[in-house]
Formats: structure tokens, sequence, C-alpha cells
């Protein structure tokens, strides 16, 4: 009697199985330590490159949170990847690309599920890519696959995969392990979209309190705000100006410790007790920043901050003068209409919310007619690895050089003058300038 044993094994699936296994275990290696969206979407292109795909392409939507699906999308290329063997050279990274609304790539990202074309090597269909416009395929593509990477119900990332020539196109088993290898990402984009919604708040709640200034005759008054660079900065810098009923004029910035949407509520509410206080008893403004001090150290215990607080008065017929205090604040700038300019470094007193029984004392300081004031932030003057001295010396001659230019324009040369395109700090400054009889 012969008897036959067989046994029959799935080579392939097994391939597919090792082949999964050893890619994620792969992503989970490459993006351990990674924590930035851009840096962990590289990271998995590389992966993705040649094990999957022959070209890869992945982008960053910034606009994610406030845009209007249907419109026009603004996509951040972060990593681009090819196979070593292909013939053109990969565009930049880290650059910007407008997509109309017709885009393949704008409509994956509002269906938040992904896009995916096999067709003959080299002739994608209208709807991947609209006849008469240039194509951003590779030559000799077969399929694509658009895949959105979305968090909290947002689109917050796009890859781009691309299979060429002979090799078999894109399928659904392909496209499965793409989206397991993406999920990599959704932590940090997770975070990134939630520090752009903080800063988002945070920006809209400093901008609703930064007011137009009063019309006074006699005066020019222009107010600036400019943001810090970094995504991750928004909160503390504010400033103010307002008439009392005694007819002075009260002007004032500030700057609260740190940089995020806390920074920014604590901030608002300084800014409206300094209005109440100020607003309340026709005193000196040292005494008005002795009892913001007393509110801080009562109310907000973490809290540091500093501020310049200035009136401008007028004591007799033709004359004006500027009683002012500054607590821990950099000094207001006055520079004379023929140019000179010096800083006020009277009146000054530890920062807000520091000492147990902190002393604020008054300075008093007469203004020339034609003279422009000068109160600003840190972030005008402060830079990486500089002494501070540094950068009130260039306000100063920047100041200087502009003295016979209007104020509005006078305010934006200094602006463009003092701020880096990578300042890490924002700016809050008050120009006033008196006129000339």
């Amino acid at each position: 009697m012969i008897e036959w044993i067989g046994t029959c094994r799935d080579v392939e699936q097994e391939w597919q199985d090792a082949r999964r296994e050893r890619l994620l275990a792969r992503a989970t290696a490459v993006t351990a330590d990674t924590a930035r969206p851009d840096e962990m979407l590289a990271a998995l292109t590389a992966v993705i490159v040649p094990e999957l795909a022959d070209n890869c392409t992945s982008y960053l939507l910034p606009q994610a949170l406030h845009r209007t699906p249907g419109t026009a999308l603004t996509a951040e290329r972060v990593a681009v990847v090819p196979r070593q063997d292909s013939p053109p050279p990969p565009p930049p990274p880290h650059h910007a690309e407008h997509l109309g609304p017709d885009s393949a790539l704008v409509r994956a990202a509002d269906l938040r599920r992904p896009v995916h074309a096999v067709f003959p090597p080299g002739s994608p269909p209208p709807d991947i890519v609209p006849p008469g416009t240039e194509s951003w395929l590779a030559p000799g593509t077969n399929s694509v696959a658009l895949l959105p990477v979305v968090v909290d119900g947002t689109t917050a990332a796009l890859v781009v995969a691309c299979v060429n020539g002979d090799r078999p196109p894109l399928g659904q088993s392909g496209i499965s392990l793409l989206q397991t290898l993406l999920e990599r990402a959704h932590t940090p984009l997770s975070n990134a979209l939630e520090y752009q919604r903080t800063r988002q708040v945070a920006l809209a709640l400093q901008h609703s309190l930064l007011t137009e200034p009063p019309d006074v005759p006699g005066l020019d008054i222009a107010v600036r705000y400019r943001p810090s660079s970094s995504a991750a900065e928004a909160g503390g810098d504010w400033y103010d100006s307002f008439v009392l009923r005694d007819g002075a004029t009260v002007l004032t910035v500030g700057d609260v410790a740190g940089h995020d949407l806390p920074a920014a509520v604590t901030m608002s509410q300084l800014r409206n007790m300094l209005r109440g206080l100020a607003l309340d008893r026709e005193e000196p403004t040292g005494e008005i920043l002795r009892r913001l001090d007393t509110s801080i150290r009562t109310l907000y215990l973490e809290c540091t901050a500093t501020c310049v607080l200035a009136r401008i008065e007028r004591p007799a017929p033709g004359r004006l003068q500027l009683p002012y205090s500054a607590a821990g604040h950099p000094p207001p700038l006055l520079v004379e209409a023929e140019g000179t300019a010096h800083f006020l470094d009277q009146g000054r007193s530890p920062m807000l919310g520091l000492l147990p029984d902190p002393r604020h004392g008054t300075a008093v300081h007469p203004l020339p007619p034609g003279s422009t004031l000068l109160l600003y932030t840190d972030g005008l003057v402060e830079r990486r690895n500089e002494d501070l001295t540094d950068g009130l010396d260039r306000l100063r001659r920047h100041a200087s050089t502009a003295a016979r230019r209007p104020l509005a324009p006078f305010s934006d040369e200094l602006l463009a003058g003092m701020l880096t395109a990578d300042n890490d700090d924002g700016t809050a400054l008050v120009a006033m300038r008196l006129s000339v009889p």
C-alpha cells in the first residue's frame, strides 16, 4: 500500500506578511526619535521608496485648520524621494506649491480618503492631470496613489506615491500598507495641529485687544504689532493708548512672560486692569504701576511682566511734558525733530510680579515740539547671541536716520530695519509725534 502526504503553503502571502513586518519595523526605527511632522514625513517617504513606489513626495498643509473645502490649497513640499535610477533630479523640498481647486491633490485632501489611479505608462487620466496642464508625474508613471493623512477630521498632510515603467502598478494591498506606514505620523501631526489651534486663538485674542489709537489734537500716534516668526510663539506683548478725563493721553506697552495661550490670556487681563487703574485715579504713573504690581502678586502668583506707562500732559500753554515709569522694560526713546535721539532711562524699577514690596518711581521729561516718542517691547531690540546694548544702539541709529519721515513710514521703516526673518519674539510698538506750532 502506497500513501502520499502533501502540504500547501501560500508562499506569496508569507512573503507579503514578512515584507509588511519589515517595513513597519523600519518605519518605527527611523521615526523613533522624530517629533517634527516634516522630519517624520521625510523619514517615512524614504521607507516607501523603492519598496512600495518609485517616487514619493510628501506635503504639509499649513492652511489645514482654516481652509474652505473646494478652494485653492497651499501645500508645503517637505520631502521628495525618487528611485536612484530615476533620470530627472527631484524638486527641492520645503517649497510652497499653490494648487487650484481642480487639482487631484486638492480633491484627495477634501475627500479625506486615497485617490488611486492605474493607467498606461505616461498617460494619466484627465482627472489626475487635466489636459493643458503641466504633468507633475514622473515620465512613464503607470499608477499613482494620493494619500491624505487625516488627524481629528482634518487633512494635515498629503503623500503622493507613484510606480513607473514595467513594475506592477500600485494595488489595494500596497495602498493599505502605505496608510499603515503613514499612521506613524499621526501623533506629531496631531501635536502640530493643536499647536496651530492654540496659536490661532492666542493671535486672535491679541489682535482683538490691539486697538487703534485715539485722535488727539496736536499729537500723531501710530501703533504696530508683529508676531513672532515661529509658529510656536504667541502671547504676551501688548500696547495701548487712550485719553483720560483730565485730558492727559496715556501710552503704554508691556510684555507678559511666556509665549503661549496662557500668556495671551494673562496679557489681556493685565492690559484691561491697567486701563481701569489709570482711569480710576489721576495719579503718578509709578503709583499706578505699584497698584498693578500688587494686583499681579495677589491674583497671578506665577506671573511676571514688564511695562512702560507714560502720560502726555500739558502743564502750561505751549508746553508738553512726559511723566513715565518703566518696570523692568527697555527705556522709551525720544527723537528730537532734527534727529538727535536718546533714551529716557529714569523712572526705572524691577519687573512686575517679582518683589514682595516694590517701589515704582515716576520721572518727568519735557517734550520738545516736533519730537517723536517711541515705546516698544523687547522683541524689537533683542537678538540671539547679542548684547541688549547693541540692539538699543541699533534702534537709536535707525530712529535718528528716519526722524524726518512721516510717522507711519517712520514706524514701518523701524520695524523693517530692526526685525529679522527669524525673530523669535513678538514686537509691539507705539510711536507718538508732537506737531510743530
